[in-house]
């Protein structure tokens, strides 16, 4: 049997709740990714390592927290550095060590060394500081390749975007624009200011990746194994759902941009099986972080549960940004025919324990790198014995979590700051201890009730964070 191909769809901003086949209550029919649970393993209690974009993705790639590097808090802002080590084994890289042919298509968020026309410039930006974007944004040389990106990663190629709602306003291939973004994005298209190719046009990006990462099926299929990154612009703003898709949920226009990566699912496993390659690939299919619950606006969390009953978090506490689990417990599904057995799995798992299931798949000892993976295959041929005995959950904030078996410690309040608590309780003290197994909504602070229990689990976070 040869290796087994290999294709990761991350969704960007989704939550556990807004798949139809993980929350009874979804006002959106997610028909293609619940056919991807019914056909393979659907892990209920699987997990971001962070409950942001940036750091999670960064897991992903190189099978570690991305706290144990420089990134602390927070996500990467427009025209940052790189934030891979130069000495960091990745995913892209070890697979391609070992015969594959590697591709990203969509979304990367990991940081790029733009060619600023002065290279003591730093890309030292802070949220909100439009002044400083323009400034970076006027200083670049578009028509000069773009250092460490995806290829110097272990890509074989990328074509894509950085971030759909940061400049530059154009499709990436390689390591060059595509196209020279000298035109002035304006102020009435959504995202931060900068430069922009001419005719961009925010619709469009979700149709060009998905046709490239079709293209991408269909030219390797037949050439040996091959590993596609695909990471795609939503459900995350800017929410901009075309018209095929416009008024088909029943959740408004954050629905239906749903609905459209649903699609983008739907075609990357009809291009699998159109080539006859479904039964030998590995498709998993998950989210980055969960969601902050737009209803369209851009600036109005939470309204979709308030205006149409749709919440995106199902039953959990807190959106993304959070630590509590509605900002991390994540859509997380694996398929790959008569290997992967049917079913649902509670085990505590997270995304960056790709990287170690891909290497005992392929029977090669991974990288000294990724350090906190765990293999999931034991858990995929469904027998059920646990890989980890606990996981850290961290904020947009900093702000550490510890899951133990059943118990889960915060070392604060939960919030992010990213948005209000939709299910706030009268009193937080200053930490949390939560019986995952008896209260998953986090809704019974046990800190005062289970003193030593606190007492262990915050002894042994702090022995985690230190390692970082």
């Amino acid at each position: 049997m040869p290796p087994p191909n290999i294709v990761l769809v991350l969704a960007d901003d989704m939550g556990y709740g807004d798949l139809s086949c993980l929350n009874g209550e979804s006002k959106i029919r997610t028909v293609h990714m619940d056919r991807v649970a019914a056909e393979g393993m659907c892990f209920t209690d699987g997990h971001a390592s962070s409950s942001v974009c940036t750091p999670s993705r960064y897991g992903i790639l190189t099978g570690r927290y991305a706290w144990r590097g420089r990134l602390q808090r927070s996500v990467l802002w427009p025209f940052a550095r790189t934030l891979i080590d130069p000495d960091q084994p990745t995913l892209p890289g070890f697979l391609k060590e070992n015969g594959y042919a590697t591709a990203c298509v969509g979304k990367w968020h990991l940081g790029m060394d733009w060619p600023f026309r002065h290279p003591q410039n730093t890309a030292d930006v802070k949220p909100g500081d439009r002044e400083r974007i323009i400034e970076l944004s006027d200083d670049i040389d578009y028509t000069q390749p773009i250092q460490n990106g995806p290829l110097d990663w272990g890509f074989d190629e990328y074509f894509g975007v950085d971030v759909p709602n940061f400049p530059p306003y154009c499709f990436i291939e390689g390591r060059r624009t595509v196209g020279i973004p000298d035109q002035v994005k304006p102020d009435c298209m959504y995202g931060a200011p900068g430069h922009m190719v001419e005719g961009w046009d925010l619709e469009e990006i979700m149709p060009a990746l998905t046709r490239r990462a079709v293209e991408v099926i269909d030219r390797r299929a037949q050439d040996g194994p091959f590993f596609l990154y695909f990471p795609l612009t939503g459900p995350h703003t800017p929410i901009a759902p075309t018209a095929e898709f416009r008024g088909q949920s029943e959740a408004g226009i954050y629905g239906d941009w749903v609905l459209q990566m649903d699609d983008a699912v739907g075609q990357v496993a009809a291009a699998l099986e159109r080539n006859g390659i479904a039964d030998n690939t590995i498709l998993i299919v998950a989210s980055d972080n969960g969601s902050p619950g737009r209803n369209g606006s851009t600036e109005a969390p939470g309204t979709v549960v308030e205006t149409f009953g749709h919440n995106p978090s199902w039953i959990l506490r807190g959106m993304k940004a959070d630590t509590w689990d509605g900002g991390h417990r994540i859509p997380f599904l694996i398929r790959w025919p008569d290997h992967v057995q049917p079913g649902t799995s509670d085990q505590l798992v997270c995304l960056f324990d790709i990287f170690a299931t891909v290497a005992e798949v392929l029977g090669v000892d991974p990288p000294d790198g990724p350090q906190d993976s765990r293999s999931l295959l034991p858990l995929l041929a469904g027998t059920g014995a646990p890989i980890r005995e606990e996981l850290v959950h961290h904020g947009i904030n900093g702000l550490f979590g510890l899951r133990q078996g059943d118990w889960k410690y915060i070392a604060g309040t939960g919030s992010g700051g990213f948005s209000p608590d939709p299910r706030p309780t009268l009193y937080d003290p200053p930490a949390q201890l939560y019986n995952m197994s008896e209260d998953i909504r986090e809704r019974h602070n046990l800190c005062f009730k289970e003193p030593a229990i606190r007492q262990r689990l915050a002894t042994r976070l702090a022995e985690l964070a230190a390692g970082g």
